[in-house]
């Protein structure tokens, strides 16, 4: 956010609230495993509230973030990183990964890493895969240097991975996160823009529109 912008007003912020409420895509978390640079985790949070990504979970091993998203929503590091989205977005950190996958299997997330192709396990290019057939998901993306973890690996669903065509392959994580989550949002907003349930149930009369209006996203 620009500090030299205006503020926005209450009933503005209302409104706007108001309008993005139906492209949300809900029942779905990206999680950050291990983060190396705190102040990427605020990029990635940016990305998860501008592509209307539900939650963000953060696997915090060494400590860096406090356990209270209040207090982290005063961290200046996270704050000026995620140019504010921090505030409205929910941001929940775990000790370890297995804390992490522990929560999400039991509240029954299908977890999908973002990781190269893996021996004996599913693993798609980006647009192969299917971002809408599980009801909750979780897209997991890596430290900065190591990658995934190999437990994240073995208790996820499949592995998926950005086609890249030049002499540098690899990405990093803010560029990555957002390439990822555009598409997992998008395919996710197409099917809910025509279903109401999972399972192609609850077909709609009209379609909800999947993209806001112009004068909407100008507010």
């Amino acid at each position: 956010m620009d500090e030299a912008a205006p503020q926005k007003t209450k009933p503005s912020v209302r409104k706007r609230a108001d309008a993005i409420r139906p492209f949300r895509c809900k029942n779905l978390i990206a999680v950050i495993e291990d983060p190396a640079d705190i102040r990427n985790i605020g990029t990635v949070i940016r990305n998860v509230n501008a592509l209307g990504v539900e939650k963000t979970y953060v696997v915090d091993p060494k400590g860096a973030l406090p356990d209270d998203w209040q207090d982290l929503r005063e961290k200046r590091s996270v704050f000026k990183t995620s140019a504010s989205a921090v505030k409205w977005t929910f941001v929940k950190r775990f000790d370890s990964t297995e804390a992490c996958l522990d929560h999400l299997e039991r509240n029954r997330f299908v977890s999908v890493v973002t990781s190269p192709h893996v021996k004996g396990k599913t693993s798609l290019f980006l647009h192969e895969a299917d971002f809408a057939a599980d009801t909750k998901l979780a897209v997991w993306f890596g430290n900065e240097s190591r990658g995934i973890s190999a437990l994240a690996v073995a208790r996820s669903a499949m592995c998926v991975a950005i086609p890249m065509f030049g002499m540098v392959e690899s990405l990093n994580l803010g560029t990555s996160s957002g390439i990822v989550l555009y598409e997992v949002t998008k395919q996710r907003r197409a099917y809910q823009s025509v279903y109401r349930l999972r399972k192609n149930r609850g077909k709609r009369a009209e379609p909800l529109p999947t993209v806001m209006p112009p004068d909407e996203r100008a507010e």
